[in-house]
């Protein structure tokens, strides 16, 4: 331990709250010198000087981000986790050039996640914020709700959260298809869903839910094509990310009344502009990309970011995406 060399760790912009005055973070003492910039960065210049001698980066945030030029600017860097699941604030490619690690945290927040999708879910169908906003407004307005139990919920990638989503649909009485890139006869069963091309899910579900990672192979795979798949009066959750879907395309639907609904936790754009054109949208609920944001999911993503950086520096890197 006293041998061991020590490393500046950097947290480069923390905000909204994440990790800064996290009990875990204690930790790290042993192992080199954090610092916690707890202000976003204004500009790439200065997220870029903050991080100039990071040998370690907490990216608690993926509204930093950190593109080629970026990446290339640290060459003292060596390896970044996350505090969550996602990587595509981070350009992998060139930091698998670069020899740096980039580790990040799968499944460990799954149960958290699924609740609050299922909870957009529920507010949606139940037009809760449409509703809220009637009664504020003083209009006592007539409108059905939707009835989730008999109906049919597609959900698109089955890892680690679609997964619990389905268990959670199940569990009230929903009938759950799915779409993987990777279908079994076993994960089938043992999920309790049936595996169905995307065309077929998207023409039968009343609720497709997107819980798939975004890659260059899944951006923009729900668009104007897919939503005129879908039944008139479904409804669409995404807890995935913004850029699944065409939001133009999205909101022309809701705008028609072809989707009945949607619950979005991500956004094309994030932090979401005032002039965004889903908020136009009557039936939508919207929360600000924290389906994790519990007390209990920050530690736990806290605790696994620190456990990533601890196994990295002592030789045994796990939750590596470019290995």
């Amino acid at each position: 331990m006293a041998n061991r060399a020590r490393v500046n760790i950097v947290v480069p912009g923390d905000d909204p709250v994440q990790i800064q005055g996290s009990p875990e973070l204690d930790r790290l003492a042993s192992y080199g010198r954090v610092r916690v910039y707890t202000d976003r960065p204004s500009t790439l210049e200065e997220q870029v000087d903050r991080a100039r001698d990071a040998e370690v980066i907490i990216n608690s945030r993926s509204i930093v981000k950190w593109p080629e030029e970026a990446l290339r600017a640290l060459p003292k860097l060596r390896m970044m986790t996350v505090c969550g699941i996602g990587t595509d604030a981070i350009a992998v490619e060139v930091a698998s050039e670069l020899g740096v690690a980039i580790s990040n945290q799968p499944g460990r927040t799954s149960g958290v996640v699924a609740e609050h999708i299922f909870g957009l879910l529920f507010a949606v169908a139940k037009r809760a914020a449409f509703q809220t906003a009637e009664l504020r407004a003083g209009r006592w307005t007539r409108m059905d709700n939707v009835l989730l139990q008999g109906k049919t919920l597609g959900v698109i990638g089955t890892g680690n959260v679609g997964s619990e989503v389905a268990r959670l649909a199940n569990a009230v009485g929903m009938n759950v298809v799915a779409w993987t890139f990777h279908p079994s006869p076993e994960r089938a069963s043992r999920l309790g869903v049936r595996f169905v091309e995307l065309d077929e899910l998207l023409r039968t579900s009343d609720v497709v839910s997107l819980s798939v990672t975004l890659t260059s192979d899944t951006e923009g795979m729900i668009g104007e094509r897919e939503l005129g798949l879908m039944k008139p009066g479904a409804l669409l959750v995404n807890g995935g990310r913004g850029q699944l879907v065409d939001t133009d395309a999205m909101v022309r639907a809701l705008d028609s009344g072809r989707l009945a609904g949607a619950a979005l936790d991500v956004f094309d754009v994030e932090p979401l502009p005032p002039d965004h054109p889903i908020l136009a949208c009557e039936q939508v609920v919207l929360t600000p990309h924290q389906a994790d944001q519990t007390p209990e999911g920050m530690e736990l993503l806290n605790s696994g970011a620190v456990d990533n950086i601890i196994a990295f520096l002592e030789g045994r890197p796990q939750n590596v995406v470019n290995p």
